[in-house]
C-alpha cells in the first residue's frame, strides 16, 4: 500500500514536469520555425505537390474493383471485386507481358547498373583535367536528348538502306537488316540506347561519392605500396558501395516500370511480340480502348509487384550490408 502510494505521488509530481518540458519543446519548435520560415516555405511546395498529385489520385484506384462508369462516377459504379484482376491473369497476353517486362527490366539492370560505376571509377583515375572534363561532358550530354528525338535517331541510324549502321553492314558484304523489324533485336536496342543516354548522368552520383572518400585512405594505400587497381578495389569500391546499394534498391523498386514513352515510340507491328510491356498495354487498353477498370487493375497489380520487390531488396540489403532505405 505504502509503496503504491509513493509511486502515485511520484507520478503526480512527474506529470507537471513532463508538461513543462513538452511546453518548452513546443515553444522551442515554434521559435525555430519562425526563425527559418523561408526553409519551411520551400518544403511546403514539394510537399503540396506530393499530396495533390501522388496521394489524392490514390482515391481513384478503387475503380480497379468496380465496373467503372463515367456517368455514375467513382462512388456510384458497381463493385466488381477481383473480376478485372482475374481477367488479366487469364488473358492470353498475360505471360507475354510479364515476360517482356521482366526481361527488359533485368536486362537494363544487369547492363545499365554497372556501367555508370565503371565510368565513374575510370574518370576518377584520369589525371588530365581537360580530358576528364571533356569525357564528362560527352557522356553527360545525351541525357538531355528528349525521348522523341532519341527514338528518331535510333530509327534513322538503324533504317535499312539509309541508316549508317546498315551502310556499314552492307560495306562488310552482308545483306541489309531491318533491325527495328526483328523482335529478337528490340530488347538490345532499347537497353543499349538507354545505357548510352544515361551512363553519364548516373556516373555523377558515384563521382560525388568518390569525392567524399577520406584522403587519408589513399595516403595509407600509397604508403602500403598498393597499385592503382588495388586502390580501386580496396578504397574506391568500398567507398561508393553505400551509394551503389541505395541505387540498386531504387532500381529494383522500379523493376516493372519499363519506360513507356520510349518503348511505345519504338514499337511497330513487326516487333510487337517482343516490345509489348505492361505500361504500353495499360495505355492501349485503358485510354484507347476506354476499359478504365481493367487497365486500373493491371496498373495496380504492377504497382504492388514493385512495392514487394522494393521491400524485399531493401530487406536483403539490410541483411547483407548495413545500408538500406529504412
Amino acid at each position: 500500500m505504502g509503496s503504491t502510494g509513493a509511486t502515485g505521488v511520484t507520478e503526480r509530481k512527474a506529470s507537471p514536469g513532463l508538461k513543462s518540458r513538452m511546453a518548452a519543446a513546443g515553444k522551442d519548435g515554434l521559435r525555430k520555425t519562425k526563425r527559418h520560415w523561408q526553409l519551411y516555405l520551400l518544403v511546403l511546395l514539394p510537399l503540396a505537390y506530393i499530396i495533390i498529385f501522388k496521394y489524392v489520385p490514390m482515391y481513384g484506384a478503387q475503380i480497379a474493383f468496380r465496373d467503372f462508369s463515367i456517368m455514375k462516377g467513382f462512388a456510384g459504379s458497381d463493385w466488381a471485386g477481383l473480376k478485372h484482376f482475374q481477367d488479366f491473369f487469364q488473358s492470353p497476353n498475360f505471360s507475354m507481358l510479364i515476360e517482356n517486362t521482366l526481361l527488359i527490366s533485368l536486362y537494363s539492370l544487369l547492363v545499365g547498373f554497372p556501367v555508370p560505376i565503371i565510368l565513374a571509377l575510370a574518370l576518377n583515375e584520369v589525371g588530365g583535367r581537360v580530358f576528364k572534363k571533356t569525357v564528362q561532358m560527352v557522356t553527360f550530354a545525351p541525357y538531355f536528348i528528349s525521348t522523341v528525338v532519341m527514338v528518331s535517331m535510333i530509327i534513322l541510324f538503324l533504317s535499312p538502306r539509309l541508316g549508317f549502321v546498315d551502310l556499314i553492314v552492307r560495306a562488310l558484304g552482308m545483306e541489309s537488316v531491318n533491325f527495328m523489324g526483328i523482335p529478337a533485336y528490340f530488347k538490345s536496342i532499347f537497353v543499349l540506347s538507354n545505357v548510352w543516354q544515361g551512363m553519364g548522368y548516373g556516373a555523377v552520383i558515384y563521382l560525388a561519392a568518390l569525392a567524399g572518400i577520406n584522403p587519408e585512405l589513399y595516403e595509407a594505400a600509397r604508403v602500403d605500396g598498393a597499385s592503382r587497381l588495388q586502390k580501386v578495389v580496396h578504397v574506391d569500391i568500398p567507398g561508393i558501395m553505400p551509394a551503389a546499394i541505395i541505387m540498386l534498391i531504387l532500381n529494383a523498386g522500379q523493376m516493372m516500370n519499363v519506360g513507356f514513352e520510349k518503348i511505345f515510340l519504338m514499337q511497330n507491328p513487326l516487333n510487337i511480340s517482343s516490345s509489348e510491356v505492361i505500361s504500353t498495354y495499360v495505355y492501349k487498353v485503358g485510354l484507347l480502348g476506354a476499359n478504365f477498370s481493367f487497365s486500373a487493375a493491371v496498373d495496380l497489380f504492377n504497382s504492388v509487384i514493385n512495392l514487394i520487390l522494393l521491400v524485399a531488396v531493401n530487406w536483403l540489403a539490410r541483411r547483407v550490408s548495413e545500408t538500406s532505405l529504412w
